[in-house]
C-alpha cells in the first residue's frame, strides 16, 4: 500500500484503492465507528493517547468516505448552499483524501468546571481564535507518529482547500512528516515537488 499517496483535485484516487484498503473502526464519545486505514487507526490511538498524557483529549470526527458517500455529500451541499459553494468546500467524488482511509478529521474535549467533558466537534466553534494554542499543541506532536496537518493556512492555491485545523494525514514514515511539519506552512504537495519533482 502507497501511504505515500497524493490525492487531490487533480489527482483522484487510483482505480482499486478502496478493493484492497484494510479497515477497522474506532467508536468515538459520541458511540458512532468511524473508519480508518488499519495503521492510520493504530497510529491515531497512539497520538490519542499520548495527548492524553499532555492534558489534551481528542476524537475522530471522520475517517474513510467512499466515493459514494463523497458524492451524496456533494449532493447534500449542492442542494443547501448551491453550486458554487459547494465546489469551493467540499472534494469533487473521487478526488478526497478521505477515500484513501489515511486522512482523519478531529474534533476535541475540554474540561468543564464540573469536570464533565464538552464536545467541541462544529468547525465554526472548533477554529475560534481561544483554541489556537490548543491546535497548535496538537499539531506540535502529529509528525511523531506519522501524520500531518494536511490543509494549511495561506496555501489554499496549493491544495485548493480552506486551513482546516483537524484535517490530519497518515504517511507511516515519520522523518517525512517530521521533515513536512518542520517548515511552517509546507504542503505534502510542494514537499513531493521538492523531494522527487512534479509527482
Amino acid at each position: 500500500m502507497d501511504y505515500m499517496i497524493l490525492v487531490n483535485k487533480q489527482h483522484p484516487l487510483p482505480e482499486g484503492w478502496e478493493k484492497e484498503l484494510k479497515t477497522v473502526t474506532i467508536t468515538n464519545s459520541f458511540g458512532y465507528g468511524v473508519e480508518a486505514e488499519k495503521k492510520t487507526a493504530e497510529a491515531y490511538l497512539r497520538l490519542k493517547k499520548a495527548l492524553e498524557e499532555d492534558g489534551i483529549r481528542i476524537d475522530l470526527d471522520s475517517g474513510l468516505r467512499t466515493v459514494e458517500s463523497q458524492r451524496e455529500i456533494m449532493v447534500r451541499f449542492t442542494e443547501k448552499y448551491g453550486a458554487e459553494y459547494a465546489l469551493k468546500t467540499v472534494a469533487p467524488p473521487g478526488c478526497s483524501e478521505h477515500h484513501t482511509g489515511l486522512a482523519l478529521d478531529l474534533y476535541f474535549r475540554i474540561e468543564k468546571a464540573d469536570g464533565t467533558l464538552e464536545d467541541v466537534d462544529e468547525n465554526e466553534e472548533s477554529t475560534k481564535p481561544e483554541y489556537d494554542g490548543l491546535w497548535a499543541a496538537i499539531h506540535a506532536r502529529l509528525a511523531e507518529f506519522g501524520f500531518i496537518l494536511r490543509y494549511q493556512k495561506g496555501k489554499e492555491s496549493i491544495t485548493g482547500y480552506d486551513y482546516e485545523p483537524w484535517h490530519i494525514r497518515y504517511l507511516d514514515d515519520a522523518e517525512a512528516a517530521k521533515a513536512i511539519m518542520a517548515r511552517e506552512g509546507l504542503t505534502l504537495e510542494e514537499w513531493f515537488v521538492e523531494k522527487n519533482g512534479e509527482r
